[in-house]
């Protein structure tokens, strides 16, 4: 069933959304290269619960960390580790806090110093794939024409769409109706309407489309090893179209022209 939310309702999410994109702007002061997935959890987790946030993703189903870590191939929910950045890396960082009873989610993919040139336009890609698809949310539009936007828009380009995986409505809880794949046809799926939260979250592979569950049961990574871009915002429809409750200022501000 999918839940819409009042205007009320949706300034709240809008505190735990800004959260968020806060914690990730924070994480962006110190991706680099020697510095540990942990300690980039340890960070993030410290800073939400400093603002008043709980860090949504621990504990939830047993996942271990505040962040989903995704390096390299690792699509998307690795577990922060003791690996440390190496020069070259790509990193997402997928985030979602509960502030106030509602929910924040939001993802980022850093470049780790000096990235293949190839590996930096799959990333650059993914992230328009990902205001691409904003653009195609309106009141009136179907799921399936997000879906659809993000897929032609990334398979023109040679890149791959991951299917296993998707985005999600979000609110009062991290994971609500309705599914937001990142392929499909137009015309298909739940209406969209005034009200409806959705996290879009495009991820795209430089390889094949295929992926493998890790023995963990939650790492997921392209089977063929090849990189893996990962975008994510909180989404609400006011007014007929899709509002950005998260935003990559926080980043941007840090990277300055060196953000994706």
């Amino acid at each position: 069933m999918i839940y819409l939310k009042t205007l009320e309702e949706i300034a709240q999410m809008r505190d735990a959304n800004i959260l968020v994109s806060r914690t990730l702007g924070e994480i962006a002061k110190w991706v680099a290269p020697g510095i540990t997935t942990l300690r980039l959890d340890t960070i993030a987790r410290e800073f939400i619960m400093d603002n008043g946030g709980v860090p949504a993703c621990l504990g939830y189903g047993g996942f271990p960390g505040t962040l989903c870590i995704e390096v390299n191939e690792t699509v998307v929910h690795g577990f922060p580790s003791n690996y440390v950045l190496q020069d070259g890396d790509i990193i997402g960082t997928d985030c979602v806090v509960e502030l106030n009873g509602f929910n924040g989610d939001s993802c980022y993919t850093f470049a780790v110093g000096n990235v293949d040139p190839k590996v930096l336009d799959l990333c650059k890609a993914t992230r328009q794939s990902l205001d691409v698809g904003i653009q195609a949310c309106k009141e009136g539009h179907r799921i399936g024409d997000i879906a659809n936007a993000i897929q032609t828009f990334c398979e023109a380009r040679g890149y791959t769409i991951v299917r296993e995986m998707c985005g999600h409505g979000i609110g009062k809880k991290m994971h609500e109706d309705p599914e937001v794949p990142n392929y499909g046809r137009r015309g298909t799926g739940s209406i969209i309407k005034n009200g409806m939260c959705i996290a879009i979250e495009p991820m795209v592979n430089l390889g094949s489309r295929n992926i493998v569950i890790e023995r963990d049961g939650w790492t997921c990574r392209t089977k063929d090893r090849k990189p893996s871009a990962h975008y994510e915002h909180t989404v609400a429809i006011i007014d007929g179209k899709a509002e950005p409750l998260t935003t990559f200022k926080y980043i941007e501000d840090v990277l300055g022209d060196k953000s994706i």
